[in-house]
């Protein structure tokens, strides 16, 4: 054994780490982005209860009336049933499918990261596109037990076979299987890679845009104030926020580009004048030797 040098002390030893600690400690941001805070109790709670009572008075104005009407219909015209659920779940899908889309745009803009966790707001931003994605596919396949048009298999599956306005409902056609595309994609993001996750997300864009011509050429509703209504508020907000998320990563780009470049340096390339040897300019520098 060797014995200890007596002018120099053994090191200390560090103390392990905590893992609670660590867990309890606060989680890092990313520099720049808002900083999860959270709604307050009391904001929360109002929101909670103003939400009820608008569901619970838009139920109570028109439920006792659809299901009076749907009752009629189906003593008097059963076959009408399929249309009208048709029409129904043709609205819900495009709901669904514009607030996926709103949400994405929203979550891609950071507006949302000061009152929700981005781990959430992603999970509710795809939960919003397979709930589409399903009510989509219903929507179709009730159109088999329509009377109103010979919708078989064939013209249900393949785009433009359609009996009725073939092109728009053709167009409603490729939007779903659009929609089949984007929805599959959350399920293979680590396959596939972020950046060509994103990229095949920018499908979504196409499909809004088919979902709304889709609802407003062949729907049968598309005359009516609500629905006009209906089709124009989700699509300006989507445009503005679109606008918006362009503009902000414009800007973006530029401040990075700005705070990169050195203090006084001029955006323009400058080059100094080449030296040769035996030339007048720079006579007093030594001009390059070949070895």
């Amino acid at each position: 054994m060797f014995p200890l040098e007596p002018d120099r002390p053994p090191l200390p030893l560090r103390p392990l780490a905590d893992p609670a600690a660590r867990q309890s400690g606060p989680r890092p941001t990313r520099a720049g982005g808002p900083v999860y805070r959270g709604l307050p109790r009391l904001v929360r709670l109002a929101m909670w209860v103003i939400a009820a009572l608008v569901i619970g008075g838009v139920l109570g104005a028109t439920a006792p009336t659809a299901l009076r009407r749907l009752g009629a219909v189906a003593a008097l015209q059963p076959g009408l049933l399929a249309w009208y659920t048709v029409r129904a779940l043709g609205f819900l899908a495009y709901l669904v499918v514009a607030g996926s889309v709103l949400y994405g745009l929203l979550l891609s803009t950071k507006i949302l990261d000061a009152i929700a966790h981005r781990p959430v707001s992603f999970a509710l931003h795809k939960d919003l596109a397979v709930v589409g994605f399903v009510l989509a596919a219903l929507h179709a396949v009730i159109l088999s037990a329509d009377q109103s048009f010979a919708f078989t298999p064939r013209a249900i599956l393949v785009p433009f076979a359609s009996p009725y306005a073939a092109t728009w409902v053709g167009i409603g056609q490729l939007t779903f299987y659009g929609l089949a595309v984007v929805t599959a994609s959350f399920y293979v993001r680590r396959q596939i890679g972020q950046r060509a996750w994103r990229l095949l997300h920018y499908l979504t864009f196409l499909v809004f845009i088919g979902a709304i011509g889709h609802g407003v050429m062949s729907g049968s509703d598309s005359g009516s104030v609500w629905a006009f209504w209906l089709y124009l508020v989700p699509g300006a907000a989507a445009v503005f926020l679109l606008v918006y998320r362009i503009v902000v990563s414009i800007s973006a780009r530029f401040s990075r580009s700005e705070s990169a470049r050195p203090v006084g340096q001029s955006p323009l390339i400058t080059r100094a004048p080449l030296a040769f040897p035996g030339s007048r300019v720079n006579a007093d520098r030594p001009g390059p030797t070949l070895d």
